[in-house]
C-alpha cells in the first residue's frame, strides 16, 4: 500500500516536543496505550496564556474541543479564566470540573438542547442571525452575554479542510450579511479563523475584522479572537500580541477575548505504545497497540506526520519500518520511520505531542480501548494513571 507523501514540515509543531524526559517514567506496571499529560510543560504552557492576560487585560479560555482532560483542570484553572465548548457537554464539562466563564459557540444548537445549554454556559455565540432570533426568547432574563460569529473573509489557513473562510463557508456571517439585521440584545462578535498561526497572521486578521465590522463596535461589549493561535510555541511573538491587545482595548473600548486550545496543551503530553508484532517486508510492519484511525485519527485526516522519540524520516537511520494500528482498515498505518536498531516485540514507541485533538477524538473503532489516562511530572518522575478504559464503557456507548 503506498501512502500520501506529506511534508514532514507541514501541520506539525514550529519547534519539536523533546520527549526524553518521558523515559523517566516507570512504564513497566502501566498498560499501553497510554496518555501521559506531563503537568510540567503544562504550567510552562499556563505561565506564557497567564502573562498574556496580565499583561494586555484580555481574558483566555481553554477551547474543549482541542483538550479535555479534567484531571489537569485543577492546574489550568489556576491560570485561565475558563473554557469554551462546542457542545451541551462540553458546557457542562466546563461548568462541573473547571469553573470560571463557560462559553460556547457552534454551527448551530439542536433545541432540546438549548435550555440545558443557556443554563450551563455564560456567553453563547450564534453562528447566524436566524438561530439568535429562534433562541433569544430562551435566554431573555438570563444573565448571558450573547454574541454572532462573523467570518471576516481573511484567509490565513493553508488546508482548506481547516479554513473557517474557504469558499462556501458555513461558519460566521459576512458583513454583507449583516445589512437590515438588528444587534439589540447581542454583545459581542466572535471570530475563529486560524489554525496553528503565529502573530502576523492574528494581525491581518484583525485590521480586516476591524475594516468589515468596525461599524459595530460602539454597540458591543467585547469581541473573542477565537482559537488557533500558537502563543506557547518559542516563536510565538507574545510582546506584539501583548501590545495588539492593548491598543486595539484602548481604540475601540471592547473586552477581549481568546480560546486557544493546542496552545494550552501543545508539546505537553506522549502517548506510549508498544509493538505487539512485527511482519512483512521492504519495509517491515511493526503492528502496535495503538491505532491511527481510532487514537489518533488526525494522522489520517490532515494529514500530518507524528513525530516519534528518537525515529528519523525513511531511510536516515538503518532500520526503517512501517508502523500499523490494531485494527483491520487496511489504512490504519501511522507512517514510516527508521529508528537506530531493530524493533522489537515488546519495544515502547513514544509518539510526541499527543495531548491537544488526540484523547478528544478518540474512538472504540472495532473495539479497541482507547488509550489509558495518566499525569506525571517529568521533574519528579512521578506517574498516576487518572483513567483506564474497560468493556463496559465500549458497551455502554452502543445499545
Amino acid at each position: 500500500m503506498a501512502l500520501p507523501v506529506i511534508d514532514p514540515a507541514h501541520y506539525t509543531p514550529s519547534t519539536r516536543m523533546d520527549g526524553a524526559p518521558f523515559r523517566r517514567f516507570d512504564l513497566s506496571q502501566v498498560r499501553t496505550p497510554v496518555h501521559i499529560c506531563d503537568e510540567v510543560a503544562l504550567r510552562r504552557n499556563m505561565e506564557i496564556l497567564a502573562r498574556v492576560q496580565r499583561e494586555s487585560g484580555a481574558k483566555i479560555i481553554l477551547a474543549l474541543k482541542a483538550f479535555a482532560q479534567w484531571s489537569v483542570f485543577p492546574i489550568i484553572r489556576e491560570y485561565l479564566a475558563g473554557t469554551t465548548a462546542s457542545s451541551l457537554d462540553e458546557a457542562k464539562l466546563g461548568r462541573e470540573e473547571f469553573g470560571g466563564e463557560v462559553h460556547a459557540t457552534a454551527p448551530a444548537y439542536p433545541p432540546e438542547d438549548f435550555a440545558e445549554l443557556a443554563d450551563a454556559a455564560d456567553h453563547i455565540v450564534f453562528n447566524s442571525f436566524h438561530q439568535w432570533k429562534q433562541f433569544r426568547s430562551v435566554v431573555a432574563g438570563r444573565s448571558l452575554e450573547c454574541g454572532i460569529r462573523i467570518n471576516p473573509e481573511h484567509r490565513e489557513t493553508e488546508v482548506e479542510l481547516y479554513d473557517p473562510c474557504a469558499p462556501g463557508s458555513r461558519l460566521g456571517v459576512r458583513a454583507s450579511d449583516f445589512s437590515g439585521e438588528s444587534l439589540d440584545g447581542l454583545s459581542g462578535l466572535h471570530f475563529h479563523t486560524l489554525c496553528q498561526a503565529g502573530f502576523p497572521q492574528l494581525k491581518r486578521t484583525l485590521a480586516a475584522v476591524e475594516e468589515r465590522f468596525g461599524r459595530y463596535f460602539p454597540a458591543l461589549r467585547w469581541i473573542n479572537f477565537g482559537g488557533g493561535h500558537h502563543i506557547t510555541q518559542p516563536d510565538y511573538d507574545v510582546a506584539g500580541l501583548i501590545q495588539l491587545i492593548r491598543d486595539f482595548r484602548a481604540r475601540t473600548g471592547l473586552a477581549v477575548y481568546m480560546e486557544p486550545g493546542e496552545a494550552s496543551a501543545v508539546n505537553t503530553g506522549v502517548l506510549v505504545s508498544r509493538v505487539l508484532d512485527i511482519v512483512g517486508d521492504s519495509p517491515a510492519t511493526a503492528i502496535l497497540d495503538t491505532s491511527a484511525t481510532a487514537h489518533m485519527p488526525d494522522t489520517l485526516e490532515m494529514p500530518y506526520r507524528a513525530e516519534i522519540l528518537d525515529a528519523k524520516l525513511p531511510g536516515v537511520l538503518p532500520c526503517t519500518y512501517r508502523l500499523g494500528g490494531l485494527t483491520c482498515l487496511a489504512g490504519d498505518v501511522i507512517g514510516d520511520y527508521s529508528f537506530a536498531a531493530p524493533l522489537k516485540i515488546g519495544d515502547l514507541i513514544y509518539l510526541l505531542d499527543m495531548s491537544h485533538y488526540t484523547m478528544v477524538k478518540n474512538t472504540h473503532f472495532n473495539g479497541v480501548r482507547p488509550p489509558a489516562i495518566a499525569v506525571g511530572n517529568t521533574d519528579s518522575g512521578a506517574l498516576r494513571v487518572v483513567r483506564e478504559f474497560r468493556y463496559e464503557d465500549y458497551r455502554n456507548r452502543l445499545s
